[in-house]
């Protein structure tokens, strides 16, 4: 009696630790889900200023009167950066909203306290279409510098701006493309609208965006519930990610389509852009297995960064980072940061696809594959003749894997 007593007692004890751990657990992940997915907050700013006929764009009518643009699945990974799966009409999307002013670069911790936010507040009453043009290429010319093409760009962001299409940019309209253009992302998107690789732009309302859905986000194919997620070690993890890869002929079809947006945005029309966060969860593809870009908040203008950084304080080599991969040195004889980028995209993209290429590789290319890929990962930005090696290495690879599955279904 004793004896069952005390085992009685010690399974009391233990389901009452599960239950309060479990319990802990879900406080924590509720409130940090009502941190992360501020949706109807994004909603209600949106639709309140196109209400009052402060914005206008061609999802607005969709999302705050006809109601047809639905909020689905959160994927928000920052407060101030709301990312949705959403419904329109029969279609599928990912909408993106901007829920605070967007910081041009954000190094680190900011020591300033954040500005109050300011929506929509340019231009102003009475600007006219030739005024909002030279304010939209005074802008480029600023962000990206002198390039020949900024002219067709400003007929571009004028030509999506339209948003009813009846061939004429309303002060509303103006004011929502005037926002999305302080967005990276948006403005690489339209840049690259044209190409295989970036996601198309379904619509707009304010800083409100709707994109494209992709069916398979990050290079792997496994995405697991997030309690189990906090209960499998980091390596253990990232072994399952291997496993659950596509066939190889797959993954190399994968590979070239993230070499080939390298190349569109290393020196294009309108400059060279930087990739400071190349991790698998940015990447997607589609059932086809071509690449699709799905997160590009951290790939800016090479111009707007070395602006940005060249008179900033440092005491090392780590206070001169932006996002996780564009890295400059601290000059120690004045204490600021430099303004090279020590890594081009190449060699960060080799740095992601080396484990996840040669992993299953033929044997017959395994070992050239590899001696490509670490020639990659050793390229410089300081380097002579950088852009011909970058060139040289690029097409190296892609040439490499496409004559390996050139004859296959995969292809």
């Amino acid at each position: 009696m004793v004896r069952f007593s005390y085992m009685r007692m010690k399974y009391l004890f233990i389901s009452w630790l599960v239950v309060f751990i479990g319990s802990w657990v879900m406080y924590v992940q509720y409130s940090t889900y009502t941190e992360l997915c501020r949706g109807h907050d994004c909603r209600k700013i949106i639709c309140d200023k196109y209400k009052t006929g402060v914005i206008d764009g061609s999802a607005c009518s969709s999302l705050c009167a006809k109601e047809t643009l639905y909020f689905g699945k959160c994927l928000s990974t920052k407060p101030s950066n709301q990312m949705y799966l959403g419904i329109w009409g029969n279609l599928q999307g990912v909408i993106k909203c901007q829920m605070e002013e967007a910081a041009q670069l954000d190094f680190g911790t900011d020591p300033q306290p954040r500005k109050e936010i300011i929506l929509f507040d340019k231009p102003t009453r009475g600007t006219t279409v030739e005024k909002f043009k030279e304010m939209v290429y005074g802008f480029f010319k600023a962000k990206l510098g002198e390039q020949g093409s900024l002219s067709e760009l400003v007929n571009i962001i004028l030509s999506f701006a339209d948003g009813n299409k009846d061939g004429r940019v309303s002060l509303p309209e103006a004011k929502s493309a005037w926002a999305l253009l302080q967005l990276d992302e948006f403005l690489l998107m339209v840049m690259l609208q044209d190409k295989e690789h970036t996601p198309k732009l379904m619509g707009f309302c304010g800083n409100l965006y709707v994109i494209e859905r992709v069916e398979y986000t990050s290079l792997y194919g496994i995405s697991l519930p997030w309690i189990i997620e906090l209960l499998i070690p980091s390596g253990f993890r990232r072994s399952m990610d291997q496993w659950f890869t596509p066939s190889w002929p797959r993954k190399a079809k994968i590979a070239i389509g993230l070499l080939e947006f390298v190349e569109d945005i290393f020196h294009g029309p309108y400059g060279n852009f930087l990739m400071c966060d190349t991790n698998a969860r940015n990447l997607g593809y589609n059932d086809k297995y071509d690449l699709k870009m799905m997160d590009m908040r951290k790939i800016v203008p090479e111009m707007n960064l070395k602006e940005m950084i060249k008179d900033r304080p440092c005491e090392s080599d780590m206070d001169c980072v932006y996002g996780t991969d564009c890295r400059t040195l601290c000059d120690q004889s004045k204490m600021r940061c430099t303004t090279e980028v020590i890594q081009p995209n190449l060699a960060k993209v080799c740095q992601l696809l080396k484990d996840y290429l040669l992993r299953g590789a033929p044997s017959d290319i395994h070992e050239e594959l590899e001696k490509q890929l670490y020639l990659c990962i050793a390229l410089k930005v300081s380097a002579n003749q950088v852009e011909m090696e970058h060139s040289l290495i690029l097409n190296n690879l892609k040439t490499l894997l496409w004559k390996k599955i050139s004859h296959t279904t995969d292809s």
